[in-house]
């Protein structure tokens, strides 16, 4: 598939922005799917191409927060072998199972999660007791929502973070940093099944993944200078979008009498 330079340099901005609030909060795909789709891209190649440019920006946000001392390897090794087990897998089973219920259930898990983040005393600077062991989060956590971003996807981020927050103990910006390893892995490990099937348009995803890259060091940034303050709020904005927009899609007659 061949587009104008026009087109992918504005593919490329997008990424920039999309980068930039994945780094932060999750959700960047809410941006570029959807950007990817409006191309004309047939849905598995649009799928398979953002899961490149993401994977750029989710190293990018890893590799800087790893730089900065806010991500433990030798705690992860477990999380991230279960995680990239569980998106090979969910990849796999995407082609064989509906996905249906799953996307009307969504919407309201991300309003809850939401709600978590607005609500718990446990969210904030500061570490917390661990209420589950290292491989017990890994099989749980690592395994379950490296399963559903292969699957699925939207709201992945949401998952890793609350995970982290509420069953680990992390402050939101080790939360928010962890959160990218395990992203970058689940990224990582379903891009290897889309190159396989040969559904990657090479040439858009390069484009949009300096975009991304770029926007990821950005965001990065961000959290570490800015810590709760900015991370809780974005968390909190970009789920109720994302519960917003998935809503929209399977609901328009539910917005229907607001905008007319």
């Amino acid at each position: 598939m061949e587009l104008d330079l026009l087109t992918l340099g504005g593919l490329a901005l997008v990424a920039l922005v999309a980068g930039f609030i994945d780094a932060i909060a999750g959700g960047g795909g809410l941006i570029s799917l959807p950007a990817l789709l409006a191309t004309g891209m047939p849905p598995t190649m649009a799928l398979a191409t953002n899961k490149l440019q993401s994977s750029f920006g989710s190293f990018s946000a890893t590799f800087y927060y790893w730089r900065r001392g806010l991500i433990d390897w030798s705690g992860m090794r477990w999380a991230v072998a279960c995680t990239f087990i569980g998106s090979m897998l969910g990849t796999l089973l995407v082609q064989c199972i509906d996905a249906a219920l799953l996307q009307q259930v969504l919407p309201f898990l991300l309003a809850a999660f939401a709600l978590y983040f607005i609500c718990s005393p446990r969210v904030g600077d500061q570490d917390r007791q661990r209420r589950l062991g290292v491989i017990p989060f890994a099989l749980l956590v690592g395994t379950g929502v490296g399963f559903y971003d292969g699957f699925f996807g939207p709201g992945t981020g949401s998952f890793f973070a609350l995970g982290f927050i509420a069953l680990a103990g992390f402050s939101m910006a080790r939360a928010t940093a962890h959160t990218k390893l395990l992203n970058f892995t689940s990224n990582f490990a379903s891009l290897l099944f889309f190159i396989l099937g040969g559904q990657v348009v090479w040439t858009v995803g390069l484009a949009m993944a300096g975009g991304q890259f770029l926007g990821a060091r950005l965001g990065s940034r961000v959290v570490v200078s800015q810590g709760t303050r900015i991370i809780k709020p974005m968390l909190v904005t970009v789920s109720l979008l994302m519960s917003a927009r998935l809503l929209w899609q399977q609901h328009p007659e539910w917005f229907a009498g607001w905008l007319s």
